[in-house]
């Protein structure tokens, strides 16, 4: 693992990557087997309740597993992006014709988030919350950065993270009279803050105000009031502090450092920024939360992000074992279109496999486990329809 390493050709393409993004895209489609719902009807059984707690989000502050599933989709859009710049380099593309293509993709990105967010509603459902939206609202600021030597793109994550941080703070708190209940907020709700933490409580914070004008200025059947999750438009800010974070993840993999060193430099950047961001919510400067992108929450979801393509990149591309993950491979070269299938056919195919398969056959374990039998067979017919794409060289791209 300790030999040189030449930069990454442009047409190189690290399994890595493919296997990394891959986990996310299966812990996302994995929600068809409502590890919650088991462990709610076999109470008690402590391993149910771990994989129910990590296949849900938190209330608030803190971290699941299922949590940073966002995160690590944005950051890898950011590890990809030095790589796709040096093949479109490569094959003599132009920097306008390559700016005018990410517009583009960021114009998709943004429009099929509010399609698959507007699925059983009576109309458009002008949201921008979505994993999507976000990224295709930060893509093309996330472009111009991937141009920018890797001091540039540290001195743009310090000023994103620091700019937020102070909005967030000036922002006035609500006063004794205001009602959280108009927010969908119980008084008595137990995640409330107070001090300096509290102007990152859930809908009396700055991005829930940016919010309320700003999704008004859209066609609605209601006036926006609030998000009931917390979830706001201007995440992408800080979202867009993550897929820079991975876009000096790619440049290191892309660099000349050997393998053992841009593994040890990933993982040591991970263990700093996870520490950080960690450190920053015990001391109350800044607290932990995934549903508004706190600078917090940047630095420890990042810093998880840096040690998981560490080790995978360590694993797969350094030691060779590629073959193991290759399920994973399957997904992650897919991943627009795992993504798709997850909001599309998902309940297609869970009606289809009830209806010829037969509901008793999902209750050969017992009544608690049918939702787990039956979302398993699930995930197996979105995986072999992506093995399918993958067979024949079937890929999704934007």
């Amino acid at each position: 693992m300790s030999s040189p390493a030449p930069p990454q050709p442009a047409s190189t393409r690290l399994a890595s990557i493919d296997a990394y993004r891959g986990l996310v895209m299966f812990l996302m489609m994995a929600e068809v087997l409502h590890f919650a719902g088991v462990a709610a009807a076999v109470p008690g059984n402590p391993l149910w309740e771990f994989l129910g707690y990590h296949q849900s989000h938190v209330a608030w502050v803190g971290c699941s597993l299922h949590d940073l599933i966002q995160p690590s989709f944005s950051f890898l859009v950011g590890v990809s992006l030095p790589f796709s710049l040096a093949s479109r380099n490569a094959h003599g593309q132009s920097r306008r014709r390559l700016f005018l293509h990410a517009l583009w993709r960021a114009a998709v990105l943004v429009a099929l988030g509010i399609f698959l967010r507007s699925i059983g509603k009576p109309g458009t459902n002008y949201t921008f919350e979505d994993t999507l939206t976000q990224i295709g609202l930060g893509y093309p600021f996330l472009f111009l950065l991937g141009l920018r030597p890797q001091r540039d793109r540290w001195f743009a994550v310090a000023v994103l993270l620091v700019a937020t941080w102070v909005a967030f703070v000036l922002y006035p708190l609500p006063g004794s009279s205001f009602n959280l209940a108009d927010v969908g907020v119980s008084p008595d709700w137990p995640h409330l803050m107070d001090g300096l933490a509290a102007h990152w409580n859930k809908n009396t914070n700055l991005a829930w105000a940016f919010d309320r004008w700003f999704l008004n200025l859209f066609p609605r059947d209601e006036p926006f009031l609030f998000n009931g999750g917390g979830y706001a438009t201007l995440n992408f800010v800080p979202t867009l502090a993550t897929m820079t974070l991975g876009v000096i993840a790619g440049e290191v993999l892309r660099g000349p450092r050997s393998t053992r060193g841009k593994v040890g430099w990933l993982l040591a950047a991970g263990l700093l920024a996870m520490l950080a961001g960690w450190g920053l919510g015990e001391l109350g400067i800044c607290p932990v939360v995934k549903r508004i992108w706190t600078p917090s929450w940047v630095l420890f979801s990042g810093g998880w992000c840096f040690l998981f393509l560490g080790a995978a990149y360590g694993l797969i591309d350094g030691l060779g074992w590629k073959r193991w993950v290759f399920p994973l491979v399957v997904i992650g070269m897919n991943s627009i279109a795992a993504y798709l299938m997850s909001w599309l056919f998902e309940g297609f195919i869970g009606n289809a496999l009830t209806r010829h398969v037969g509901a008793e056959t999902f209750r050969a374990l017992g009544d608690p486990y049918e939702r787990l039998l039956h979302g398993a067979a699930v995930l197996l017919v979105l995986w072999l329809l992506l093995f399918w794409m993958y067979r024949r060289k079937l890929f999704l791209k934007i």
